[in-house]
């Protein structure tokens, strides 16, 4: 992996972590769902306090490893996502941060989009965190080695922020943040000031997953 992917990985980590503390603090009594955990240890970094009931799901097999690497702080849930029978094991009664690190584009057609729409059917109210991925960033995963070995070929993605806003979920946008810092313009004349930060958006904006989204419903 490049070091730039890897400080990007963790930038956007760091942030979704920092959300789920934020949103945990105010709603002690709240659940989370860390979706398509895989191996993140989130539960063991955001340390949540006890009256917080915190579910990692993935697959099956996925989860059968998790319990033997990483036992003991949280609800294991083996399911696919793409189906729903899987909330049967989620409270309906309270309010959930939902995380979403790096699913977006492993989730075929609208897929993602039904998921979102059984959780806010399912639970009260709450935030969903994910890390976007634009339309070409999405695109361009599938000639990424790791990806390619992976068998991913039709990952999604979205350009506006405000796109799952009607996916028919009740989602809207509470924050967007981009993970690349813009250069420092300040000195340059217009207009190349303002051409000059557009690229660099453009540019952070064609990279894989450095948008981190927060949503309510």
């Amino acid at each position: 992996m490049k070091p730039s992917l890897v400080v990007t990985t963790a930038l956007r980590t760091r942030r979704l972590d920092d959300a789920v503390r934020a949103y945990v603090a105010a709603h002690p009594g709240c659940v989370v769902l860390d979706l398509g955990c895989g191996l993140d240890p989130r539960v063991h970094r955001c340390d949540p306090p006890p009256g917080v009931d915190w579910y990692d799901v993935d697959f099956p097999e996925v989860v059968k490893l998790r319990d033997a690497c990483l036992p003991g702080r949280s609800h294991l849930v083996g399911a696919d996502l793409t189906g729903s029978d899987w909330l049967q094991e989620i409270p309906a009664d309270r309010s959930a941060m939902i995380v979403a690190e790096g699913l977006l584009p492993f989730m075929p057609g609208d897929t993602f989009q039904a998921m979102a729409r059984a959780l806010t059917g399912h639970l009260p109210s709450g935030e969903l965190a994910l890390n976007g991925y634009t339309r070409f960033a999405a695109w361009a995963m599938k000639y990424h080695p790791t990806i390619r070995a992976l068998g991913i070929r039709a990952a999604q993605g979205f350009d506006d922020p405000r796109e799952p806003e009607s996916w028919g979920a009740g989602l809207a946008l509470e924050e967007e943040q981009i993970l690349t810092r813009a250069p420092e313009t300040a000195s340059f004349p217009q207009p190349l000031r303002a051409l000059t930060r557009l690229t660099a958006r453009s540019t952070a904006l064609s990279r894989q997953g450095v948008r981190v989204l927060r949503y309510r419903f």
